[in-house]
């Protein structure tokens, strides 16, 4: 990595941040430019020092690319001009003293044309304390994970996400290939929010999933059960909803369903109510967990079971009805003498 030269047409034993900045350029920037901004000042005293763009986001905690990023910002603003080589690699930096004549005013002019002046080393601060080795390989594969992140959502991340990623690899433990395939697999399904991302990470380590081959395991599961209960119930184009889902997550993880199972009581929830019904499927397989049914040979041999109870029960119905028929029976009283006598007379 070359040495960057940074030229300064002023020098101060303090960091001077001229009101023009704050008033016209501060406003407008990104908050992560202006401290690439306020670090180039800030090692402009130092005649003796240098630096390199890997250094600059090491000091801030940045990609080189968020360094990069900032130069050209900085210098389509212009407070600051780039020096490349043929390659068009960049190798020196000089800060411009600028002022406009209003915000967003076009007629902008400097107040004196840049002129190169004396040339400055600045290097990064020195440390006290040597880097421990697992210390320094894990302060790589962050930045690695948050080029990779700024990759997938197609933007500069803002603080909040750099320390939410940071906190899926320092207190959730998670490796950086099992953070990078959290990336893509949300990403790919629509969902760039880093909230949703991270409510996905919280599930994983909830769960037990350590490494990407069991995550693919889990996500597989998860679209194939999916896939099975709204195949049931005959929605076609569309994913299933926010309430639809925390069923679905209920019957497979909760209660450990399989795909074949839960198909089963769907299926028999169309057969009853003749319309798509979760509630009614859920009633079902909550009365099967209660029954620990595993496999459908046990749904088999449950269902035996209640058509024999419902046979006996049909079975002891009969003679109590028989006799309740009986006892409603009217019975009649005759004048037995009074028949006789006209018997008699008939005759």
């Amino acid at each position: 990595m070359k040495t960057l030269t940074l030229k300064n047409k002023f020098q101060t034993n303090a960091t001077l941040l001229p009101n023009d900045f704050i008033d016209n350029y501060m406003v407008d920037a990104n908050g992560e430019f202006v401290k690439v901004y306020l670090f180039l000042l800030r090692h402009l005293d130092d005649p003796c020092s240098s630096i390199t763009i890997s250094t600059i986001a090491d000091c801030l905690n940045n990609t080189e690319n968020d360094i990069l990023r900032a130069f050209r910002y900085w210098e389509k603003a212009g407070l600051l001009r780039l020096e490349c080589d043929s390659d068009g690699k960049i190798t020196g930096l000089e800060l411009q003293k600028t002022a406009r004549l209003g915000k967003n005013d076009p007629t902008a002019v400097t107040e004196n044309p840049p002129v190169p002046v004396k040339e400055i080393q600045v290097q990064q601060p020195s440390r006290s304390k040597a880097v421990p080795l697992d210390a320094f390989r894990a302060q790589k594969e962050i930045k690695s994970l948050l080029f990779i992140a700024e990759q997938y959502l197609g933007k500069t991340l803002t603080h909040t996400e750099m320390e939410t990623i940071t906190y899926f690899y320092d207190t959730l433990h998670m490796s950086a290939d099992l953070i990078e395939y959290l990336l893509e697999s949300c990403i790919e399904n629509g969902h760039k929010s880093m909230h949703y991302i991270q409510k996905v990470a919280f599930s994983w380590a909830e769960e037990g999933i350590e490494t990407v081959a069991q995550a693919k395991e889990q996500s597989t599961l998860y679209s194939r059960t999916c896939y099975t209960v709204l195949n049931a119930f005959g929605i076609k184009n569309r994913g299933p909803a926010s309430s639809e889902l925390v069923f679905i997550r209920k019957w497979s993880e909760e209660y450990g369903f399989s795909s074949d199972i839960i198909e089963e009581a769907c299926r028999r929830t169309i057969s009853a109510t003749h319309q798509p019904s979760f509630e009614y499927t859920d009633s079902i397989l909550t009365r099967w967990h209660d029954k620990n049914i595993r496999h459908l040979t046990d749904i088999t041999y449950l269902d035996e079971e209640h058509q024999k109870e419902r046979a006996a029960e049909k079975a002891a119905r009969k003679p109590r009805t028989a006799a309740r028929n009986m006892n409603n029976f009217e019975r009649r009283s005759y004048d037995m003498d009074s028949l006789e006598e006209q018997l008699l007379n008939s005759n």
